[in-house]
């Protein structure tokens, strides 16, 4: 029964440790991504490098700037809609370009 205590409390610490990372690195990131520092204890890299060099840091990740290299200003994720017959087309189109997608088609 003490082992299962142990468990579940060992558990119960990595989950609260990992939810208080991933807090903070979505914190770090939000502020990073609206140009702004993000303070000492939200950022996974540590303490600032503005304060170091003196200059402001470009974005951690390369999709964060377009293609010449100036920070992105909106929504990174576009949903586009498709109808289901277009889907559907298109699953066909790749099925029948497979190895043997149209001889086991003909011979339904």
């Amino acid at each position: 029964m003490w082992l299962q205590v142990i468990y579940l409390l060992a558990f119960a610490v990595i989950a609260v440790l990992a939810i208080g990372n991933l807090v903070r690195s979505m914190v770090a990131l939000g502020m990073e991504s609206q140009g702004q520092e993000p303070p000492n204890w939200a950022s996974p890299y540590g303490p600032s490098r503005q304060a170091t060099t003196g200059r402001k840091r470009s974005p951690q990740h390369p999709e964060m700037l377009d293609e010449k290299g100036q920070v992105i200003n909106e929504p990174l994720l576009v949903m586009r809609s498709l109808s289901m017959d277009d889907a559907r087309e298109r699953l066909d189109a790749i099925y029948r370009s497979s190895p043997g997608g149209e001889s086991e088609a003909s011979d339904n």
